[in-house]
């Protein structure tokens, strides 16, 4: 017993030290675990973390985040900013593989925008807002900049390589005339020929900085009183620099809208285009409509990214200035270089609004005919369509304000396939053949321009012909025809064969079918069978 008791008391120790050794033990691979989790926890969160923006996300001209990418013509993305100070500037910039953009034409890149704000999300980063990107001022900063650097890195090539430069040169200027259309030669003047190669030729070797070099020594000291006067801090004197810019650009004698229209003017106008002082936005729009006038100035003024500022003023501008900003993208519209580019910004919704508007007469009209110049493209008639422009249009017409420019766009509507079906589908054939019914005529090609119309809907085989009959077309074409002048009738004729065209082809079908249906029941075959 007394052995046991012994042995047993030298157990328990034991007993207790390894339970001990158990408990230490599993604090200590907990601990281990802990660590371990604690590390595999921060490289995790490390790898979330980008080491850097991704190269698709960044300006390639500013290299951060972009906040309002838009594609240019050549495919390329960029900031906004960064492409309206280039423009400002006439800066083109060689990109990292060799290729040189197109800032002729801005579209936003709604994707990109979306994809950028979802990686923000993701990787839990602030999204690029005002304080993190550049706006224009900053831009253009950062533009002059990098011209500055261009120019100090231009290598000075030896003596006799010039010839052979000059002659590369000389081909690539050929190359350009011959590649120019020819609406682009009326619009050269005397200071922009691009064949001027004796002050110019160094100007060439570095593409992307000829237009900056030429500001920096040829700067208009004309336009640079202006500059100096709307860049005052104060607003009276901004107003009194505009008032006078205004009157300076309303001469038509010589070519001050010209020389005025320079790109740091142009520049400088740009902010006061959205001003909330009445007086400034108004001035500063009608300022930008006289320069317009000139022929050379319309592509650089929307090269200098004003449509987007213009457009804007459309929607929720002051008065006055909707009706100036009308005039100059009519004015602008009337460059086909720039019809594409009105519409694909957005300028055709906010005109067809103020065309049906209460707004004052001379709004409407010039909306009216910024939207006939742009409707003479097929990708804007299109834009038109799906907007549902034509029963607006047809309801114009009927309540007899602007007949003229709308009867003139919708005859353009009825050029284009989706234009004919969106014009059948809302009656147009009853309004154009009320209309010449009705004879009141404010213009003389206002009954040309209806039967135009019904021309270009006759395109539709049985269809238009069950609307024209129901609508009493024959009868009232029969009568225009006896009336109307050389061309008029013609297109009357035009318009009777076709509907003559289309009754043969309904008696062609008759008759073919009649004969089907002997002929099936002389073979039998017109009993039903069941399978």
């Amino acid at each position: 017993m007394e052995f046991q008791e012994a042995v047993t008391r030298l157990r328990i120790p034991r007993t207790i030290r390894k339970g001990a050794v158990e408990r230490h033990h599993m604090r200590n691979e907990k601990h281990k675990w802990n660590i371990l989790f604690h590390r595999s926890s921060l490289s995790l969160k490390q790898k979330t973390k980008p080491s850097e923006i991704p190269i698709e996300f960044r300006c390639p001209v500013s290299g951060t985040l972009m906040k309002d990418p838009v594609i240019v013509s050549s495919g390329h993305t960029f900031e906004r900013a960064c492409v309206q100070a280039c423009n400002t500037l006439g800066f083109i910039p060689t990109l990292i593989d060799g290729t040189v953009p197109d800032f002729s034409t801005v579209i936003p890149n709604l994707a990109l925008k979306s994809t950028i704000l979802k990686w923000c999300t993701d990787y839990s980063l602030d999204p690029p807002n005002d304080k993190t990107t550049l706006n224009f001022f900053s831009a253009e900063k950062l533009v002059r900049a990098k011209i500055m650097e261009t120019q100090q890195q231009k290598p000075k090539h030896p003596k006799k390589n010039e010839d052979q430069e000059a002659g590369t040169r000389i081909d690539h200027l050929v190359t350009d005339l011959i590649t120019q259309p020819p609406s682009t030669h009326d619009s050269w003047s005397s200071d922009d020929s691009p064949l001027q190669l004796k002050t110019r030729s160094s100007c060439y070797s570095s593409p992307s900085s000829s237009p900056a070099d030429k500001e920096a020594f040829d700067l208009n000291p004309k336009a640079e009183e202006f500059v100096k006067k709307l860049k005052s801090p104060l607003v009276f004197e901004i107003e009194e620099g505009l008032i006078s810019l205004r009157n300076t650009t309303r001469a038509r004698e010589d070519d001050t809208r010209l020389q005025l229209c320079t790109s740091r003017l142009l520049s400088v106008l740009q902010p006061l285009i959205i001003s909330r002082y009445t007086n400034i936005q108004v001035n500063s729009v009608a300022c930008l409509v006289n320069l317009s006038l000139e022929k050379i100035n319309k592509i650089k003024i929307v090269r200098s990214g004003f449509l987007p500022l213009l457009i804007d003023v459309l929607k929720g501008g002051f008065p006055e200035a909707r009706e100036h900003a009308c005039g100059a993208i009519f004015s602008l519209a009337l460059d086909d270089r720039n019809k594409i580019a009105i519409g694909v910004l957005g300028a055709l919704s906010p005109l067809l609004h103020l065309l049906r508007s209460d707004e004052s007469h001379r709004t409407r009209h010039d909306s009216g005919l910024a939207l006939y110049h742009l409707s003479l493209v097929q990708s804007n008639l299109t834009k038109l369509v799906k907007l549902g422009s034509v029963p607006i249009l047809l309801e114009i017409v009927k309540s007899g304000r602007l007949g003229r420019w709308v009867l003139l766009i919708l005859c353009n509507l009825a050029l284009c396939p989706e234009g004919r079906d969106a014009m059948r589908d809302s009656g147009g054939v009853d309004v154009f053949v009320g209309l010449l019914k009705r004879r009141e005529w404010k213009y003389e090609s206002a009954q040309e321009i209806c039967v135009s119309v019904l021309y270009g809907l006759s395109h539709g085989g049985l269809r238009f012909k069950g609307l024209a009959t129901a609508a009493g077309a024959v009868e009232v074409l029969m009568q225009v025809e006896n009336t109307g002048n050389d061309r008029t009738k013609k297109m009357v004729k035009r318009i009777f064969k076709i509907l003559t065209e289309t009754r043969m082809e309904e008696v062609l079908e008759d008759s073919v079918s009649t004969r089907c249906d002997s002929v099936v029941k002389k073979m039998g075959l017109a009993q039903t069978h069941k399978f």
